[in-house]
């Protein structure tokens, strides 16, 4: 029996971003994480100021380096829980 059907399960990941204050930061983050290979949609919780949730869809687990690298591109930064 193939395991196909549990490797293309989507994978929900959740991050934390600080530093977001409106839509264009909301378009700029959601951009970069795009840009990742495997990811399907990306999903902002805009927090004005404060720490914004962004929900990641993904073909595959993401590297974690990969998400903070296109956070920091895009401008911001991860934040602690």
């Amino acid at each position: 029996m193939s395991s196909t059907a549990d490797s293309a399960s989507p994978v929900h990941e959740q991050y934390l971003v600080s530093g977001m204050t409106c839509e264009h930061c909301v378009h700029a983050v959601t951009e970069e994480i795009s840009a990742i290979d495997g990811v399907q949609s990306v999903d902002v919780e805009l927090h004005n100021g404060g720490v914004s949730r962004v929900d990641v869809v993904s073909t595959r687990p993401l590297a974690s380096t990969d998400v903070e690298a296109a956070i920091l591109e895009a401008g911001y930064s991860l934040a602690s829980a």
